[in-house]
C-alpha cells in the first residue's frame, strides 16, 4: 500500500508488492489488508517492532489463512500496523504511529489489530484479517463502528502467523457491513461443528452490563431492543459467578507467561527499546511465577466447564463488548492502562473459555460508535455471524 493511499495511516510502509489471487470465487471482487503478524510472500513481517522487522527478511510462504482468502478471489492492497509484538491494546505504536479511528478520528482505533480496524473503517479496503489473543479484534470493532469476530479458539489457521500467548490466540477478521461479515465468514470459518438452531436459547449477561457505568447501560438499550427483536426475550444470568478479578488475574497470568516464553528470549538478548505499556506488560510478564500460573491454570479449567455448559445446548450470550467507546488520543498512557484493566474483566469471558464472540456495530454515546456482543458455543461461529447480520439489519 503506497502511503499517498493510506490517509488513515492504517498501513505498514512498505514498498508495494503484486501478491496473486485468484480471478474468481467467492471474494472475487473484494479487497483485504492483513495484520503485520501474518507472513506474505515478498513482505517481510514486522509484528509492530523494528527490531523483529530488522530480522525479519522477505517472507517467501504466505500464511495459510491469508492464502485461503486470495484463493477465494479477494485482493490483497497491503499489511497493516499492529501495536508492538501485539501486547497492547490502544492501538498506539511507539514507533509506527497510531491508525486513525474511522469511526471516530479523536480517539484510539484500538489494539492490538489497530490497523486492519482503521483501514476498514476508513473504507481503505473491504474486510481485513485481525488477531484477538486478549480483544485485540473486539476492541477495535467497538471502538471503529465495525463488525468484528473472535472465533472459537483453533477454528481458523495461526501458521505462520507471529503468536503472543498461543492458548489465546485466535483469527478473527472485521467489515463494515453484515452481508460481507457473512460472506467473508462462509470461506474463512467455513461450516459450523455446531450450528445453532433458528431458536435458541438465549441469555443476558447481567453481571457483565453492572459493570457498566450509567450512561454506556442507557446508550446500549436501543442495541438490546434490537437484539431480541431478533432473538427474543433473554434470561438474565450471571456468568462469573467466580467474580471477574479473579479471572481477570488469571487471564493476565496465563497470558503474560505464554509471551514471556514467545518473545522474552529475543527481548534478553537485544534489548530493544519497547513502547510505554508494552515494556511494562513484558516486565510484568518476566516476573510470572509457576505459582501463578498453575493457580490460573485451575481457574481457567473450572470456568472452561462451567461456562461451556452454560451454552452448550443451543444458545447465545449476550453481553457489552467493550466498557465504553474509545477514549480520547490525547488521554494519558495511565487512563488508557486503567480502561484497558477494566475492559479485561468482559474480553476475559471468551478468552478463558475458548468460545466464539461476535461484536455488532449497534449503538453509540457522544457521537463514537458503541459495541454490543453475543456468544455462542464452541463452532457456532458462522451461526454467530448470520445472527449479527440479522440484529443490524432488523
Amino acid at each position: 500500500m503506497l502511503l499517498d493511499h493510506d490517509p488513515a495511516r492504517a498501513f505498514m510502509p512498505y514498498p508495494a508488492v503484486s501478491v496473486p489471487h485468484a480471478e474468481g470465487g467467492p471474494l472475487a471482487g473484494l479487497t483485504f489488508a492483513a495484520k503485520d503478524l501474518f507472513d506474505v510472500a515478498g513482505y517481510p513481517t514486522s509484528a509492530g517492532s523494528p527490531h523483529m522487522l530488522a530480522m525479519s527478511g522477505i517472507k517467501t510462504r504466505t500464511a495459510p489463512t491469508v492464502q485461503k482468502l486470495l484463493d477465494a478471489g479477494a485482493r490483497l492492497v497491503g499489511k497493516t500496523i499492529t501495536d508492538e509484538l501485539a501486547f497492547s491494546m490502544s492501538g498506539k505504536n511507539a514507533h509506527f504511529g497510531t491508525p486513525v479511528n474511522g469511526g471516530a478520528p479523536d480517539r484510539i482505533p484500538g489494539g492490538s489489530s489497530s490497523g486492519s480496524a482503521a483501514a476498514v473503517s476508513n473504507g481503505l479496503c473491504d474486510f481485513a484479517l485481525g488477531t484477538d489473543t486478549g480483544g485485540s479484534v473486539r476492541a477495535p470493532a467497538n471502538h471503529c463502528g465495525l463488525f468484528g469476530i473472535r472465533p472459537t479458539h483453533g477454528r481458523v489457521s495461526l501458521e505462520l502467523c507471529h503468536d503472543l500467548a498461543p492458548s489465546f490466540d485466535t483469527c478473527g477478521y472485521f467489515t463494515r457491513d453484515g452481508a460481507t461479515f457473512v460472506r467473508v465468514g462462509e470461506v474463512l470459518l467455513g461450516t459450523d461443528g455446531a450450528p445453532l438452531t433458528q431458536s435458541p436459547k438465549i441469555y443476558l449477561a447481567r453481571d457483565a452490563f453492572a459493570l457498566l457505568d450509567a450512561p454506556v447501560r442507557e446508550a446500549l438499550k436501543p442495541a438490546l431492543r434490537k437484539a431480541q427483536a431478533v432473538l427474543g426475550a433473554p434470561e438474565e444470568v450471571d456468568v462469573a459467578r467466580e467474580g471477574f478479578t479473579g479471572l481477570y488475574w488469571a487471564m493476565r497470568y496465563i497470558q503474560s507467561r505464554e509471551a514471556w516464553t514467545i518473545d522474552g528470549a529475543m527481548i534478553e538478548r537485544y534489548r530493544p527499546p519497547l513502547g510505554p505499556g508494552v515494556a511494562d506488560r513484558f516486565e510484568f510478564s518476566q516476573a510470572v511465577t509457576d505459582a501463578q500460573v498453575a493457580e490460573s491454570m485451575i481457574v481457567r479449567s473450572a470456568f472452561q466447564l462451567r461456562f461451556a455448559d452454560l451454552l452448550r445446548q443451543d444458545a447465545v450470550l449476550i453481553l457489552p463488548t467493550m466498557p465504553d467507546i474509545a477514549p480520547l488520543v490525547s488521554e494519558s498512557d495511565e487512563a488508557l492502562n486503567d480502561y484497558r484493566n477494566n475492559a479485561l474483566n468482559l474480553l476475559c469471558l471468551s478468552v478463558l473459555s475458548g468460545l466464539p464472540q461476535v461484536s455488532i456495530p449497534l449503538a453509540s454515546r457522544n457521537g463514537a460508535p458503541l459495541g454490543l456482543s453475543i456468544m455462542g458455543p464452541a463452532g457456532s461461529d458462522l451461526s454467530l455471524v448470520s445472527l449479527a447480520e440479522r440484529i443490524a439489519a432488523a
